[in-house]
């Protein structure tokens, strides 16, 4: 189980908006849980009923997130599903897929430095499944809400992170042994950044 998610914040909106930057060094400093617990929600965490923190076309919710840890307080090395009806984490895999992730994702070494990585991954069939070729657009769109929604939370922390949509997509799939179907979107290293 994570912990619990704050609904109110330090920094006002507005402010996250104006410092919302693209940040590609990280500290040797680990996260602590509730700072890992709180970009999740953001990210695709139940709000209200069903409803999630992120638009879904027709509520087909088609994206998974995993937790790639490598620093972490009071969590192992590896890789994690989010399971969000329960706000908790699931262990995946066990290992520090850092250095492996970074290589697939065209050898961005920095990714290897974040003490955790967000990687969004889609499930295609639950959207086109009733849109049709055009979900795909719908999924598209959604990953870039979630994705948003994961910069300005860690802004509001007071970290950083990088969408990184450069990678080989069939690396991705087997280092983190995802399951059918379930393809990757973006890669998002979180971490303190360096000044």
């Amino acid at each position: 189980m994570l912990p619990t998610p704050r609904l109110t914040g330090k920094m006002s909106l507005e402010e996250v908006v104006k410092k919302r930057r693209s940040r590609r060094s990280f500290r040797d400093e680990s996260l602590r849980m509730d700072q890992l617990s709180q970009i999740l929600w953001a990210a695709q965490g139940i709000t209200e009923g069903f409803k999630r923190a992120a638009p879904s076309a027709g509520a087909t919710y088609p994206l998974d997130l995993y937790v790639v840890a490598g620093k972490v307080e009071e969590l192992e090395t590896g890789v994690y599903h989010y399971d969000l009806g329960n706000h908790s984490l699931s262990l995946h895999a066990e290992g520090d897929f850092r250095t492996d992730l970074a290589r697939a994702c065209a050898a961005q070494g920095f990714i290897a430095d974040a003490p955790v990585s967000i990687v969004i991954t889609a499930e295609y069939e639950r959207t086109t499944q009733r849109y049709g070729e055009r979900g795909i657009r719908y999924v598209h769109i959604e990953v870039g809400h979630v994705g948003q929604n994961i910069y300005l939370q860690a802004e509001a922390l007071g970290l950083g992170t990088v969408a990184i949509g450069a990678f080989y997509d069939d690396e991705i799939a087997k280092l983190l042994r995802f399951p059918e179907g379930h393809q990757p979107l973006y890669v998002m290293p979180v971490g303190y950044v360096m000044q």
